[in-house]
Formats: C-alpha cells, structure tokens, sequence
C-alpha cells in the first residue's frame, strides 16, 4: 500500500473502505493496458458496492484485454479531511494510482442529490470541474445511470453521457478512445466520433437558449450533432454480458449477496414511475440462463444469499417454473433466495407455496394511493380487495409483518387520499386479526413508508406541479394523526431534499451555475439528512437569480419544449401525453400482457419486445 495512504487509514472510521484487496477485484499491469479506467460511484463505498450497474461494467471492462476498470468512491468526511490536508488526491482501489491520471473516469447517477459529490470527487482529484477548462484527450468524464436521462444542471461538468444500456455503448467508446489515443487525436476529434456512438450524448455540442417567460427555447445542435440521441439497447438479455463473480467486501454493505438480473423493463406503465418507462422494452432472460448465473455467482463469491433483480420480479412470465427451479438447488445448498418486488395482483397461491420453502421475512407491497380514485390516475391498476386478499393470503401462511409503500404529493391528491393510506393499513391490522387461522399469541406490524412524489422525465407526470413542502408536511401530519393503532408505523421523506430533487431532475442547463455555487458553499451528501444544506443551496440560487420553484410548482403546457426532448429514451412523447390526459380522466391503462399501448418502445430494438410473455 502506499505510503501516503496508509498513513492516514490509521485516522479515518472503516477504513476497509480504501484498501482494495478484496476477493475477486481485478488486478493488472499499468504499462500493458492501453486504456485506464475509473469507474465512479459518487457516494460511499457501503452503498456503491450494492449497486448492480457498477458489478456489471466493471466485469465488462475487465474482460477487455487491453483495458482496466478500477472502482472509485465518495471519501466520508474524515477520510477526505485527511486527504485534503496531507495533499492525497482521490485514487482508485485496486492500483491506488490518482484517478487524474487515467483516461476515463465515468460517474454512475443514481439519485439527483449526488450531484455535488461529482464535482467534490473531481476536485479531490485535482481535475477541473468545468470540461471547457478541460482541453487534453485523457482523463475524459463521463456519466450514466438513471439520471442521465435529463443531465442537463451536469452538461458544464460532463464530456459524455451514455443513454440506456451500457453495455454495448461503453465497449464501443473505449476501442474508439483507445484509437483516438493512439493517433494523437485532441479532444474534440474524439468527440466528433464519439457523438456517433449509439446511446452516446456530447453536451458542449448543444447550446441553450431561452424564452422570456424563463421556458427553453431552443437547443440548438452544433458540429453535425444529432437533433435526437437514441439510447442504447441490449436487444438479448441472454447474450448480453453478465458478471461470473463480485467483488465480495471486507465490511458489510447495504445489499451483500448474489445479484441475478432476470429481466429488463417494465410491464405495468405506472405513470409515476420513470424506470418503468425508460427501461422499455422488457427483455427477458430464460430460466436457464437465469439459473446457470446464478450459480456461478454463488460458488465464485461464497454469498448464500440470492436476490432476484428486476422492477417487478412476479411479472417474469415464468416466475414459477423459474423459481421452482431455483428452489431445487438454493434449498439444497443452504442459500437463502430474496425475492424484491412482489406485484399485490399477481401474489398467488403458487407463489406463496414457493415462498414459503424460501423465506420467513417480512413481504413488502406497494399499494401507491390510499383511494381507488388516486390509484386510478397514477395507473396501478390495483384494487383495495386485491391488497387485502393478498395480505391474508400472507397471514394464513405465517407472515405477521406487512410493509406497505405509498406516495405523498400525487397529481389530484386530496387529504381523503392520505386518510385513505390511514384506512387501508389499518384494514390490514384488522385483517390479520380476524384471521380464524392466525397462531394465537402472536401479534401483527404494519409498516407505513411515505415517499414524496417527484414529477420525473420522461413520465406521463412530467408535465406536473410538485407539491409543496408545506403542503406535504400538512400531509405528513394528517396523516400520523388519522393513525390509532400503535401497530401501525409510519415513516416519511423529509420535504427540503424533495424540493431539491424535483429541480435538479426537470432542470436545464442554467442549473449548472447553481450546483458549482453550491458545491462552493459546502454543500455534499445532500442525500443523507444530517448533512443537507438547505440554506446554502437557496444561498446558491440567490447568488444565481434562479427561482427554484420555477423548477417545481409550475404546470407546464403539453407544447413546452423540455430540456429532455433531444434524448430518444423509446417511449414517445405522444403516448406520455396521452397517459397524462388519461390520468386527468381518472381512466387506466392495461399493462402491456393484456393489451399493447403503443408506447413505441419496442421500435427501438428491432420491434421485439417481450412485454406480451
């Protein structure tokens, strides 16, 4: 280990966090690889080390001979104040070689409020925040993941965003770096060929301009850029590349175990959910590959414990030949299968019989609203009985522990709609109660989660006010007060990192200034409650003359230009309009197995898609 480095673990809480080391990380010689790089989760190591995308790209990358993937991670505050003050620029894991030094380093965005630490990662490193300030070929910065699907507050401080499945788009921009820096190419040389590359986005090829109401006007492609940037698509999930092994950690992270991604997409089109529309169409992988990976997985990282990975692992139109087969081995090997993600309206009785050779934890639903009326609008397409009879079912079978998810803030919401969650949660106390099969004895917790709606792109609510903070915590109160039972909990998001996120998420480019702003007065894991900045941030647009309720409160008209609209993500602009006339109407949406919607997501993998099972 480094001299520099060591010296400082000694002071610095976990600092397994920064050794590297661990079981299966891939090692390999500096001075034979032609491309170097440093794949950035910006935020700490027990929460970067549990996400899937991560797994996946640093094993492709790896298994390229002539390039190598190292992970990099948001230092908690002590180790970066002995960083800072012992001049240790932020490194990668497996060399502990500086990050500035590499030619790519790449930011997966999984959540809006990590943006500062993006910039606070560059700094660390000793890299200009600004890519105009950047003019050399290497190191380029780039960033995907769920957020980029409007990266625009980043366009000053990113070179690329890769759209969609990385997969085959990140293989492609290495071998065309790989190229460029082989023949002396300049930055914007690579740039012009890789603006060419499908699911790759250029933002210094585009520039801003505004309305006089503050609404875009304009953005406009420069140097033969394109007007719409597809996203790329795997079109097989059993071709495309999956890991054989983890990284296993020395310390506990927040998801340790086997991860087996069995499919891609989503059926169900709730108009709340952007996943669940920017990662169509469904592709699905067979039982057989689902099955051979993850055994592999199993016996390269020791993990016995399994988790199936999807937005809806009950809506596999095989789950249970799939799990009957899963549970063949997993049961006889002592491995413990997780099942996330349970539909209340596919729960049956199959599946419980399965479920009970498996596990014995809590289950968790989500109902959404509390009223039929609001799970009408936001389509999802779930019903009071189908809740209840779902959560009985669990009962009969020995589940005393029940959680339920819901959102605060919907479009149309009412305080009937928050007495509504009340109504339901206790309905399923009262259920477990008067169930004549219930253990005597025993009692039953329901869980009450309220997240914050946030109207997200490329959604049919996209077009939505958010709610206000003080309307939420209006809410937030009512609700704990139309609660008697202590055998209901309830927990909720706090309001100010919801204004934040709403911004951040349907923002432009103008943002750009306000993040640096803020990055500059001090603000970092504005995810993480104890160390938001509310204040510095409204500091930050005050210093900028940016309203952030523009961002938030205001209805936009169907014919606004959106700071999205140049990135194709598949689904049309006119089906989310007409999902959002819909919801207006109070009228649903059948999921795709029952009838197609003509989303127009399945054009952009060859007109395959494997929605209809």
């Amino acid at each position: 280990m480094r001299k520099d480095i060591e010296k400082i673990l000694q002071y610095v809480q976990k600092p397994a966090r920064y050794c590297g080391g661990e079981l299966n990380s891939v090692i390999k010689d500096a001075d034979k690889v032609d491309i170097r790089y440093a794949f950035c989760f910006p935020d700490l190591y027990e929460i970067g080390m549990s996400h899937l995308g991560m797994k996946i790209l640093y094993s492709l990358v790896n298994s390229l001979d002539y390039a190598w993937c190292e992970r990099v991670f948001a230092p908690d505050s002590d180790m970066e104040a002995e960083m800072r003050e012992n001049g240790v620029k932020l490194f990668a894991l497996e060399s502990e070689d500086d990050i500035k030094d590499f030619d790519i380093i790449g930011f997966t965005l999984m959540y809006e409020l990590s943006y500062t630490n993006v910039l606070n990662m560059l700094d660390l490193a000793g890299i200009p925040l600004l890519s105009s300030e950047r003019d050399s070929l290497q190191p380029i910065i780039c960033c995907g993941g769920p957020c980029a699907c409007n990266p625009e507050p980043l366009a000053d401080f990113v070179d690329l965003v890769f759209l969609g499945d990385g997969e085959e788009s990140t293989v492609e921009v290495l071998e065309l770096l790989r190229e460029c820096k082989k023949s002396g190419a300049s930055k914007q040389e690579f740039l012009l060929k890789a603006m060419n590359v499908r699911g790759v986005y250029v933002p210094a090829f585009y520039k801003d301009s505004y309305n006089p109401d503050g609404t875009l006007k304009e953005l406009l492609a420069l140097n033969g850029a394109p007007q719409k940037i597809k996203k790329s698509v795997v079109a097989d999930m059993n071709k495309c590349f999956y890991p054989d092994n983890f990284v296993v950690p020395f310390i506990n992270i927040v998801h340790d175990r086997a991860v087996e991604e069995i499919f891609r997409g989503c059926i169900r089109g709730c108009r709340f959910c952007q996943a669940g529309f920017t990662y169509r169409p469904i592709r699905e992988k067979s039982v057989e590959t689902i099955n051979a990976q993850a055994r592999q997985l199993i016996k390269s990282t020791g993990y016995d414990e399994l988790s199936l990975c999807s937005l809806s692992t009950s809506d596999h139109s095989c789950v249970n030949e799939m799990l009957s087969s899963l549970i063949d081995w997993t049961v006889k090997d002592r491995v413990s299968l997780s099942l996330p993600s349970l539909r209340v309206d596919n729960f049956s009785d199959e599946l419980v019989e399965k479920l009970n050779k498996v596990r014995r934890s809590g289950l968790t639903f989500a109902p959404e609203a509390g009223t039929q009326r609001l799970r009408d609008v936001i389509n999802k397409n779930v019903t009071e009985e189908e809740v209840l009879s779902t959560c009985l079912k669990a009962f009969d079978n020995g589940w005393t522990s029940v959680k339920l998810y819901f959102m605060m803030g919907l479009p149309t919401e009412t305080m009937e709609d928050i007495e509504g969650i009340a109504d339901l949660a206790m309905q399923v106390v009262h259920a477990f109660y008067k169930n004549p099969n219930r253990q005597k004895g025993t009692g039953v917790q329901v869980s009450v989660s309220c997240a914050s709606f946030i109207p997200k792109p490329f959604t049919p609510f996209q077009w939505e006010a958010e709610d206000s903070m003080e309307s939420l915590k209006s809410k937030q109160k009512h609700l704990l007060e139309s609660i008697p039972s202590k055998k209901v909990r309830v927990s909720y998001h706090e309001t100010p990192t919801s204004l934040l996120e709403g911004v951040l998420a349907r923002g432009d480019r103008r943002l750009g200034k306000v993040l640096l702003d803020a990055y500059k007065l001090g603000c970092k894991f504005d995810s993480w409650d104890d160390r938001f900045d509310f204040d510095a941030w409204m500091r930050a647009f005050e210093i900028n003359n940016i309203d952030p309720y523009f961002y938030t409160r205001r209805q936009r008209d169907y014919d606004e230009l959106l700071p999205w609209d140049h990135l194709d993500l598949g689904v049309t602009k006119q089906f989310l309009k007409r999902e959002s006339e819909k919801a207006r109407q109070g009228k649903t949406t059948p999921h795709c197995r029952i009838k197609c919607a003509g989303c127009g997501a399945n054009m952009i993998n060859g007109g395959n898609c494997d929605a209809r099972g």
